[in-house]
């Protein structure tokens, strides 16, 4: 009886430690093949008639990790009704800089950035002036306001 007791003592030990030390997901997917993902969207994009929306980012970037919590929440009906979404992770500003230059560098003046493209791929907006750079200030209604901008601006 001591034994099965030692055991399943140990086993939840164990199980306990690995769910402290287990890591939270992050938004920004560090090994993701990001051309492939946008590639995908595009794919649903053009079948479901939506746009897809790119957001350049980071899992340091404290701005990045706002606006992901805004994307959810109040703003996730608007942003599934019009867009598919892909996340690309930017690193250190070192990954995915094809991607950023081939939209036209949104990333240059800071992440967050957006870029929203056609399903053939065009681009209908990108934040070049570092807009969502400051996601922590802008508050959820913020965030939801400038894709509901974006969403009749572009429509």
């Amino acid at each position: 009886m001591k034994k099965i007791l030692s055991l399943l003592l140990a086993l939840a030990l164990a199980f306990s430690v690995t769910l402290v030390n287990a890591v939270p997901p992050q938004p920004y997917d560090e090994n993701a093949d990001a051309k492939a993902a946008i590639d995908k969207a595009l794919a649903e994009a053009k079948k479901l008639d939506k746009k897809v929306l790119v957001i350049f980012g980071a899992n340091w970037c404290k701005d990045c990790l706002e606006l992901d919590k805004s994307m959810h929440g109040k703003n996730e009906a608007l942003l599934a009704s019009k867009f598919i979404t892909v996340k690309v992770n930017v690193g250190q500003f070192d990954k995915n800089k094809e991607l950023a230059d081939f939209y036209g560098n949104p990333i240059k003046k800071g992440i967050p950035a957006a870029v929203l493209l056609r399903p053939d791929n065009s681009v209908l907006f990108a934040s070049k002036g570092g807009e969502l750079s400051n996601a922590r200030k802008m508050s959820e209604q913020g965030v939801y306001d400038f894709f509901d901008e974006i969403t009749a601006l572009y429509k």
